[in-house]
């Protein structure tokens, strides 16, 4: 190997001496070609084979401290001991969202053409921060993200040709972060205005004053990073209750109500999350109620997170939900959940591209350059909160062409047939099981009955849910409102359903808490999720819930 490192370089020799015994990128080009061409292998293996393995790891905390070295080697290792360290020790700790069995919180889509972009990605590697450090990573955002909006049927308002523009965040709870604080700017400028301030001390102070009297708002069912937003954005955060009558959406009256009761107290709402697709049921807000509602209250910002169900929007039937957004400030959908992008990418709009460059950007002189000077090119750094930012839009581009819009749709309409299927399943056991909701976007939540026969009845009090296992989509729980016997016995014999299934460790599915009841939610919707194995879990949840019931009577 000296050979290879006397130029710096490892694929030749120079006049000059290069005392590292590591080649300057860790291997020389050979030995990447043979790592990387084993790797590509072991990881279409891992794909192919993907359903021999079990779809949870069976290791307990702490497993992997016990197998590394407590410090880092003092030299360097052979390539080929690092990699036979993935399957001695990083498999055995992982979780398989890619496994067909897989069908909890919702799927994280992985694909070749994905991971092809991320190979190249890391290869090109700049923090592209502004145009300047990589134009392509800029300019190839900005073209597939418009390509994005046109196949979701965004209003024109959200593609870059106009005021607004889209930008890929990490997560859709990135995306609410950076909303939420522009949300928050533009209101307090705004008042500013109205209010004639000009002296800049004096803007100040009274910019304080303001913000102490903000609250961002979002329903019961409203993911847990509004709540989360608000707090780092330092404002108040006030939820809105949903109702099972209504499917658990957002109604423009409840937001009215809520908005009056906050005006009464002298606070000022200014941020509203809607959701096009909640984490618990899949609920859709109304949107056409709360847009009537919106136009009394033009300084509310309104933010629609999509984060999995956006994705329906490829399909034409889907695209009356797209019109009625018109009015949304922002919207976001997470191609890397039904979208077959690797994670991760966020892809955030925005009407008013300035509402973001308002808030977020600060240019000190080490920043500065003729072409950002020029204004005649974006710096996507102005639009998140983060300074630096991968070359997402690879992965993104490399997908769009792969699949086509044709390919996106007939992809997510797989899943929305795996899901009715699934739920007509449960349907033809209306002895053991009751839907909770009507099953939408893949997605069903039902009950295990009481007894047999004897579907239980639901009430309708309000009470966020949460899913007992943690998670980035998991909820804040609120305690429950008081339940019948019935629905305690059905929480009984649900919880005992679940957690039998849970433990055999052969599916992997989660529950929720939501109106004072249990349910397991199923959603199989994975790039290699099938039919046979919706009948596979559907055929041991029948077996389970026969099992507990003969032991409940």
């Amino acid at each position: 190997m000296t050979q290879d490192l006397v130029n710096g370089n490892g694929h030749g020799p120079s006049s000059e001496v290069d005392g590292r015994t590591v080649p300057p990128l860790g291997l020389t080009g050979q030995q990447f070609i043979n790592a990387a061409t084993n790797a590509v292998q072991d990881i279409e293996k891992y794909y192919s084979t993907i359903e021999d393995r079990p779809v949870l790891p069976s290791i307990s905390p702490g497993y992997l401290q016990k197998l590394l070295p407590s410090h880092a080697p003092q030299d360097g290792e052979p390539w080929q001991d690092i990699a036979n360290d993935i399957e001695a020790k990083i498999m055995p700790g992982v979780t398989h969202w890619q496994h067909p069995k897989y069908m909890a919180f919702f799927s994280a889509s992985s694909t070749y053409p994905g991971i092809l972009g991320e190979m190249w990605s890391a290869a090109l590697t700049a923090p592209a921060f502004n145009w300047i450090c990589s134009p392509v990573v800029t300019e190839l955002e900005t073209v597939v993200l418009d390509w994005l909006a046109q196949i979701l049927a965004l209003s024109k308002a959200f593609m870059s040709s106009g005021q607004g523009g889209g930008v890929i965040q990490g997560s859709a709870s990135e995306a609410i972060v950076t909303c939420m604080i522009a949300a928050r700017e533009r209101f307090v400028r705004r008042q500013l205005e109205g209010e004639g301030m000009t002296d800049e001390e004096e803007s100040e102070d009274r910019a304080c004053e303001i913000r102490s009297k903000l609250v961002a708002l979002g329903s019961e069912q409203s993911h847990s990073s509004t709540k989360k937003g608000a707090v780092i954005a330092g404002t108040r955060y006030r939820s809105i209750a949903t109702a099972r009558k209504d499917d658990y959406a957002l109604t423009g009256a409840s937001l009215r109500a809520k908005l009056e009761e906050l005006t009464t107290k002298g606070l000022q709402p200014y941020y509203l999350t809607i959701t096009l697709g909640t984490t618990n049921t899949c609920a859709v807000d109304d949107f056409a109620s709360i847009a009537e509602v919106a136009k009394d209250y033009p300084d509310l910002w309104i933010h629609c997170d999509a984060a999995w169900a956006g994705a329906a929007l490829v399909l034409p039937e889907y695209q009356h939900l797209s019109a009625q957004l018109s009015f949304v400030d922002s919207f976001d959908i997470n191609m890397h959940k039904w979208l077959l992008t690797n994670f991760d990418a966020s892809c955030l709009y925005v009407q008013k591209r300035k509402d973001l460059t308002d808030a977020l950007s600060i240019t000190p002189a080490y920043l500065k350059n003729q072409f950002t000077d020029s204004g005649l090119v974006t710096d996507y750094r102005d639009w998140q909160i983060p300074l630096g930012r991968r070359f997402r839009a690879l992965k993104v581009w490399f997908v769009l062409r792969t699949w086509g819009v044709s390919g996106l749709q007939q992809h997510v309409q797989h899943h929305i047939h795996l899901g009715n299927l699934f739920a007509d399943l449960v349907r033809s056991r209306d002895d053991l099981f009751t839907m909770l909701t009507p099953p939408a976007y893949a997605l069903t939540v039902f009950t295990v009955n009481a007894r047999r026969r004897q579907p239980v009845s639901i009430g309708h009090t309000t009470a966020n849910g949460a899913d007992p296992r943690s998670d980035q989509n998991s909820h804040v729980t609120i305690t429950p409102a008081t339940k019948t016997d019935d629905v305690a016995a059905a929480n009984e014999a649900t919880k005992a359903v679940y957690s039998i299934i849970d433990e055999r460790q052969e599916f992997f599915l989660t529950s929720t808490f939501i109106d004072g009841v249990f349910a397991i939610r199923v959603v199989s919707a994975n790039p290699l999720a099938e039919e046979r194995y919706i009948r596979q879990v559907f055929d041991q949840l029948v077996k389970v819930g026969e099992q507990v019931l003969e032991e409940t009577c």
